[in-house]
């Protein structure tokens, strides 16, 4: 911790600097897209329209912050011929030096999915989600990629309308399915949302939910937590010490909220919260990090796309940081002997210093930028792929990514 002076001494520095040495987290492909809300989609000159504008920015951020070298993609935006695309994602990742990360089935926008995808009171409707999945592992497989990212937007608006014990039984079996396609290497994470699209009931409301239908599908499920996915004023991180005490915790959607499922930047709203989160995974010395999958998943429709993902993932690792400042010895014992205001103390004492100075000297370690967004905007990157990109994007905003 920081001596009397408020200087980070120099053991400090080195567990901060060993906690970024492992740190990692994955960017979205659609964080670069046109996006907007329910009610429309906002155009920016600079945002990605095509696969390998996406790659292009994922490695412009890359390049930045040396902590973002896997890409999440969504089948039905990023590979909408599916498997034939494979060829074409693999040329590009050897182009751009960009590895495929979480593989991202789409399980809501097509029109038969109005009243569910595997949920669905049709078999046949069940069928063709199955097959949807079957595909999205055989992508990851193709692509080396490790997880299958699953949300199922499934639910009903109106009690009475729909049976919510068999629609249980409908996903344990299409779950269960797409669990005995995984290969070796390959994971399935589960994620969970309380309400929307569905508003009476989601099929999978919660963690305790999720937790179920994973072990159920068998031991490469795991849970996926969104910090958006929670209802106001729930204790996210308690979540995960349950998660990491089941061993069942299989990573991380991060972004930040005020309302509900906001989708913004990342410790835009609450960054104390981000960092109570990152405390309880680095105060559980039997973690294995690898099984975490640290992922964004923000939808920044104002803030331009490619500054604003250099801001969340230079917020991601200041925040870890500040976690890894923890002096987890001391803490322990002021939490035994119940000694509260000193225990708190010590807690904010980490979340209150200004790891930054840190954070640029380990950058500058490995000859990164101190300063990422300083550095994007030197470079004339937005400049430049606004210039490429702009006709383009004022002429069609029509699709979703």
């Amino acid at each position: 911790m920081p001596d009397l002076n408020g200087a980070v001494t120099e053991q400090d520095q080195q567990r901060v600097w060993a906690a970024l040495d492992k740190f990692r987290i994955e960017i979205p492909s659609w964080g670069f897209a046109n996006t907007g809300t329910r009610f429309g989609k906002f155009s920016q000159p600079a945002a990605a329209s095509t696969i390998e504008e996406k790659f292009a920015d994922a490695a412009q951020v890359n390049a930045l912050t040396g902590v973002s070298s896997t890409m999440a993609l969504h089948v039905l935006w990023d590979l909408p011929s599916g498997k034939s695309d494979i060829p074409k994602i693999q040329q590009l990742e050897r182009t751009y030096g960009i590895r495929s990360g979480s593989i991202n089935p789409n399980l809501f926008q097509d029109q038969e999915y109005k009243y569910g995808s595997i949920c669905n009171p049709s078999a046949e409707i069940r069928g063709n989600a199955l097959s949807h999945l079957l595909d999205s592992v055989e992508i990851g497989r193709a692509l080396n990629s490790r997880d299958v990212s699953m949300w199922v937007s499934d639910g009903s608006n109106y009690p009475g309308t729909q049976s919510i014990r068999r629609r249980i039984e409908y996903m344990e079996e299409v779950l269960a399915a797409t669990h005995a396609a995984l290969g070796p290497d390959q994971r399935m994470l589960v994620e969970y949302k309380p309400f929307e699209p569905a508003f009476y009931h989601t099929d999978i409301a919660d963690w305790g939910m999720a937790l179920e239908l994973a072990r159920r599908a068998g031991p490469k499920a795991k849970v996926l937590v969104d910090t958006g996915h929670h209802l106001q004023g729930t204790n996210i991180e308690q979540i995960v010490a349950w998660l990491l005490h089941l061993n069942a915790l299989g990573g991380f959607h991060f972004n930040d909220r005020k309302f509900a499922d906001d989708d913004l930047t990342l410790g835009s709203i609450d960054p104390y919260q981000v960092f109570r989160i990152f405390h309880e995974i680095l105060s559980d010395t039997t973690t294995n990090f690898n099984d975490i999958a640290f992922m964004i998943d923000q939808s920044h429709n104002l803030k331009g796309k490619v500054e604003a993902m250099v801001q969340t993932v230079a917020t991601a690792q200041e925040l870890y940081a500040k976690a890894a400042l923890v002096d987890h010895a001391k803490l322990a014992e002021l939490q035994k002997s119940c000694s509260l205001v000193e225990a708190e103390e010590t807690f904010r004492e980490a979340f209150w210093t200004d790891v930054r100075p840190i954070v640029r000297a380990w950058r500058q370690s490995h000859n990164l930028p101190a300063n990422p967004l300083t550095a994007l905007a030197e470079s004339g990157y937005v400049e430049k792929i606004s210039q490429e990109r702009s006709a383009k994007n004022a002429a069609s905003v029509s699709s979703y990514a």
